[in-house]
């Protein structure tokens, strides 16, 4: 019976089915790429571990949309007086919301997985975060974390590196550069030191292969927007 040619048979195949098996998901990109890993996966729950170093990471970042100018007054989610809740154009924005996170694949803005808002009682912010993201939160069908206070942003920034990717955060505008110093992006070309004064923004900071960067985006759901 003739050998079998050098380089064939079983072994072979198991040889180039290992080896093709990364190239299977090379062109994943956009919302797919930051998908929790499926059970198995590399970095999914019970899977070998990984090489040691910081997983990729993609976290967004705006702030709570528009409060009542000074002597205005806000609306609380049942349309009554609250001048720590949003102004009505500030609703509009929430309403709006949604629209900047369609589910058709190949959009600017992945969407989140996960979201967070400011918490905790006794100031305004904490209301007007949690009031500007909860259509969004509906629509993607998520709950809205919002176990943190303004304050407390090395909490917020450590369970939000751990949630599935991507996430959004919603915060007051004081505490972002706190937010950003936390998540090791405040001297990444390009971040700015401080928030502008503008609700129509979206901070981007991607971790790849341990590297951040940022970029920023203008929201544009309202006439007005720049």
């Amino acid at each position: 019976m003739p050998e079998a040619p050098a380089g064939s048979g079983p072994r072979r195949r198991v040889v180039l089915a290992a080896a093709l098996a990364p190239l299977a998901g090379a062109g994943c990109t956009g919302e797919e790429a930051w998908r929790t890993p499926a059970p198995g996966a590399p970095g999914a729950p019970g899977a070998p571990s990984a090489p040691a170093g910081p997983r990729d990471a993609l976290v967004m970042v705006i702030r709570h949309a528009e409060k009542p100018y000074a002597g205005g007054v806000g609306r609380d989610a049942q349309g009554e007086d609250d001048p720590g809740s949003l102004a009505g154009r500030g609703w509009r924005r929430a309403e709006r919301l949604p629209r900047l996170f369609p589910p058709a694949p190949g959009s600017s803005l992945p969407r989140p997985a996960a979201v967070f808002a400011a918490g905790g009682k006794g100031a305004a912010a904490p209301a007007r975060c949690q009031q500007t993201v909860a259509a969004l939160a509906t629509a993607l069908r998520t709950p809205v974390r919002a176990e943190f206070a303004v304050g407390a942003e090395a909490a917020l920034v450590q369970a939000a590196l751990a949630a599935p990717m991507p996430v959004l955060v919603c915060w007051e505008h004081s505490g972002i550069p706190r937010l950003t110093r936390a998540l090791g992006t405040d001297q990444v070309p390009g971040t700015p030191a401080t928030w502008p004064d503008r609700h129509d923004l979206v901070w981007i900071f991607t971790r790849r292969q341990g590297r951040w960067s940022f970029r920023e985006l203008p929201q544009h759901l309202l006439p007005g927007d720049v």
